[in-house]
Order: C-alpha cells, then structure tokens, then sequence
C-alpha cells in the first residue's frame, strides 16, 4: 500500500476471530457458487463511499473483532444493490483473500470509518498466520498491552 491510499474500517459483529470470519466467508462463497453466481465475498452497507476513487485505489476493508484490528481484505470494487423495499445501497466487493495484521485496537463505533494508510497496522509476515495460534482472548489481552 502507497501512503496515499484510502481505506475502510468496519466492525466484524458476531465473529470471535479471523477463523470466524473464514468460516463464514467460505460457506457464503460455496452457496453463491451452488446457485450459479460468481464466489466472490460482498459486504453491503447502508452508505455510499463519497471517497470511491480512493478507495479503489488499492484500498483494503479493515475488519475489527472485539476491539481490535486483525484483518484485511482488498477492495476490488463498488456495485449498487437494490433492497426488496428499493432502498439503493452499497455492495463492497472484496478479494477472497483474507490478510491478517498486527492487532490495533480500536474504540467500538456504528458503520463505518476512513482509514488513512499511515493509521493502518501493518500485514503479519508471510507464514506468521501460520504459526501456533494463541487463543483470541489471549492474543487480544496481549494486544492491549502492547506485547503483540
């Protein structure tokens, strides 16, 4: 990511951890895929992005858990979906891929937020992901006070 880029902050409700998130994801995409749509993941929400071109500047959706940053996945576009009742609303379309970063915590807040790229925690190394994970509440309690 440049400096300049532009991100989105949004809380990952009902999700312990990244696993959480995976799991969900991955049936999300198999069901998709079983009606005959593309697999791809879409988080929709309420408001439209006024920043669009910024953040589809390689901007990443930031995914927070129980107060702290440990995810992102890349933007790779904005469609406009339709509700049954015709409100219009944003489908943020994501790559399937999940990266997970170092825990930063963040207060709780409603939606979501902006998040310039020098605010952004930085990408756990290639393979770290992969190591012996500690439980959530562990690593979260490690976070906070700043040893992880």
């Amino acid at each position: 990511m440049g400096a300049d880029d532009l991100n989105l902050l949004k809380l990952c409700v009902g999700a312990e951890g990244v696993a959480d998130l995976l799991d969900w994801q991955a049936r999300q995409r198999a069901m998709k895929q079983a009606r005959g749509e593309a697999p791809e993941h879409v988080h929709v929400t309420r408001m439209w992005p006024r920043r669009e071109a910024e953040l589809l500047n390689g901007g990443s959706l930031y995914w927070v858990f129980k107060g702290f940053i440990l995810a992102r996945q890349k933007i790779t576009r904005l469609d406009q979906v339709t509700d049954a009742d015709g409100t219009k609303r944003c489908a943020i379309v994501l790559d399937n891929s999940v990266i997970r970063t170092k825990p930063a915590p963040r207060r709780p807040f409603q939606g979501w937020r902006y998040l310039v790229a020098k605010d952004a925690p930085e990408d756990l190394p290639t393979g770290a992901e992969d190591d012996d994970a500690l439980p959530t509440t562990l690593e979260l309690a490690l976070a906070d006070i700043g040893l992880k």
